[in-house]
């Protein structure tokens, strides 16, 4: 099962943010005279609404930056990733007793990590897009990075 995404930075101060604004609101609603809360209401009527709008640029920015960083990616992959010598080098002696463990990854999983680290992926990569435990994803980056060298 794959592990839910951890929130960015950004999103989580954002959504903090909007968090604080509505306590925020909510008191200065509650405590402020009754003549005067039609116009209190208003503005935070409008504060709500730049919150929403300022969360929904966040949101779709982060979601913009990702599919232009996939079609990045499908764009500088090519036929030449995948030579009859691509898998020189696997350690497959170091992760076969990993492959043992229950919830261990396939090895085309694998294999497709190991292309992606020979050409300069690093381990928190590995971990984040092919969703591979951190001491698998070190191992082959580290030893994709000692056959490069």
């Amino acid at each position: 099962m794959r592990p839910l995404p951890h929130p960015q930075t950004g999103e989580g101060a954002v959504v903090l943010g909007v968090l604080l604004l509505t306590v925020l609101e909510m008191t200065v609603l509650a405590t402020a005279p009754r003549a005067d809360r039609p116009i209190i209401a208003g503005a935070l009527v409008g504060a709500a609404t730049a919150a929403f709008v300022v969360v929904a640029a966040v949101i779709h920015s982060h979601r913009r930056a990702r599919r232009q960083a996939r079609r990045q990616l499908a764009e500088t992959v090519d036929g030449s990733w995948f030579t009859t010598r691509a898998l020189d080098g696997f350690p497959m002696d170091a992760v076969r007793p990993l492959l043992l463990t229950p919830d261990a990854p396939g090895l085309n999983r694998l294999y497709a990590a190991w292309i992606f680290a020979t050409h300069g992926h690093d381990a928190t990569w590995l971990e984040h897009n092919l969703d591979l435990p951190a001491d698998l994803a070190h191992l082959l980056a580290d030893t994709a990075h000692r056959e490069r060298t």
